[in-house]
């Protein structure tokens, strides 16, 4: 086996890292502080377009977070959300050496040996990782995800770049402290580098889902993964976005398959799926049911924080306030006073607007191309107005999830009964029952 002293985490590597991130970050500092204290007017459209060029000619995490803070509307100023969306998974490979270098230190010197063919060109690459098309001697299609080298480092040097930005934009913008968004994506960054831990994730969905018979998920070759790579079976599918302009009732089975896929696993285990990215899924070629993909960011809840969305539901239901912040604290929101209360009501009655009408609806609108941008907006001045708010952990990607599935929702065109499907999902729910649930299936995948 070769060496792995290349994936550690190394002075060397997080130099050479912050070496080539920080004249963009420094950029940003430099220019939101003059705006902030020199009056200098930035025009931070063209800013942000500058610093998502830097960002996606980078492998790593920080094009990653530059997707995730694209869709957590409290988390950035309108001008580098809206620029950030444009960051996509689709980076360029790595090339052949790198390919055979990372084969041979995970399968050994005989690796071409354990398949009957392997493709040399990637059939996807995306910030952590790139995937390549193989066939096993019994004939059966996988595929196979190689981490890129020294992710280790450049998890660290993302990260310390990522702090500087948030503490610099709550100087700038008080609206909301960082502190835990920041926390919460350094935890689900540094896992997804674990790839026997998505191995357990992929199998633990398999069974999550396994009475859902529209949606699929690969299964693990064992003996073909290790830390770096993971190899599972082949789902083929078609691009989600190839079915906007189906027949209305095609896409809303598909929106359907979705809904399900993501939110079975939560009412029911309380295990929510974070990256609800395009490339994760796609549709099979009954053109109906879908494909589930890539575990590498998966978030378990405490079995309260389920109990606490539906609490909330129920509390816009009744306009019932004390129920609202009984719901709130839950989630870890602290010293809520009636200003914060109504204000983080104005943000929970858009996302659960959709369920609270029982009619056939679209999911919501798009402004200025961004899914709940406007009202995150109202809501993040109001939050400055009431001396801002601090955003609990679990909330990141559970907001998250929600607004990257309702964009889904959106390009396909879906009008559903939401109200009727919601319900009909956490009818009879017992909070001892998914204590009970999640529990079990933890224990029985050891996670």
């Amino acid at each position: 086996m070769e060496k792995r002293d290349e994936e550690q985490s190394t002075l060397g590597g997080r130099l050479a890292r912050y070496g080539k991130v920080s004249g963009a970050m420094a950029g940003l500092a430099a220019k939101l502080v003059g705006e902030k204290y020199l009056g200098i007017d930035i025009k931070k459209d063209e800013h942000a377009q500058e610093l998502m060029m830097a960002l996606g000619n980078l492998k790593g995490p920080l094009m990653k977070v530059g997707q995730i803070l694209a869709t957590i509307p409290e988390a950035l100023p309108s001008e580098y959300a809206q620029t950030f969306q444009q960051l996509q998974s689709n980076a360029p490979p790595m090339g052949w050496p790198f390919v055979r270098r990372r084969m041979k230190a995970e399968l050994g010197t005989d690796w071409q040996s354990k398949f009957a063919n392997f493709e040399k060109e990637a059939a996807a690459a995306a910030s952590l990782g790139q995937v390549h098309k193989a066939t096993t001697h019994d004939g059966q299609a996988i595929a196979c995800k190689l981490q890129y080298p020294d992710m280790h480092s450049a998890i660290e040097a993302d990260l310390r770049q990522l702090k500087l930005i948030f503490s610099l934009y709550e100087r700038y913008d008080k609206a909301i402290q960082t502190e835990n968004i920041h926390a919460e994506l350094a935890a689900r960054l540094k896992e997804e580098l674990d790839y026997k831990l998505e191995a357990k994730y992929t199998s633990l969905y398999a069974h999550m889902l396994d009475n859902e018979l529209n949606v699929h998920v690969p299964g693990i070759i064992d003996e073909l993964s290790t830390d770096r790579l993971i190899s599972s079976t082949w789902l083929d599918g078609n691009k989600i976005l190839d079915y906007k302009d189906a027949p209305a009732e095609q896409r809303n089975t598909i929106a359907m398959n979705l809904f399900r896929a993501w939110y079975v696993p939560f009412y029911y285990y309380g295990i929510i799926h974070g990256d609800p990215h395009l490339g994760n899924y796609s549709v099979r070629k009954d053109d109906l049911s879908i494909n589930l993909l890539d575990f590498g960011c998966v978030r378990i809840f405490p079995p309260e924080f389920v109990g606490g969305v539906i609490d909330l539901y129920k509390a816009l239901q009744e306009n019932d306030t004390a129920r609202a912040v009984h719901a709130y604290e839950t989630w870890g929101f602290e010293n809520l006073n009636n200003e914060q209360v109504e204000t983080l009501n104005i943000w929970a009655r858009f996302l659960y607007g959709p369920i609270l009408e029982d009619k056939v609806r679209p999911i919501g609108e798009v402004t200025n191309g961004i899914y709940g941008r406007e009202i995150a907006e109202q809501v993040h001045k109001k939050l400055r107005e009431v001396g801002g708010v601090k955003v609990p952990r679990e909330f990141v990607f559970m907001d998250r999830a929600a607004l990257g599935l309702g964009s889904v929702f959106l390009h396909l065109k879906a009008e559903i009964n939401w109200y009727q499907v919601f319900n009909e999902l956490i009818d009879g729910f017992d909070l001892a029952v998914l204590e009970k649930k999640q529990s079990e299936i933890l224990s029985n995948f050891s996670l």
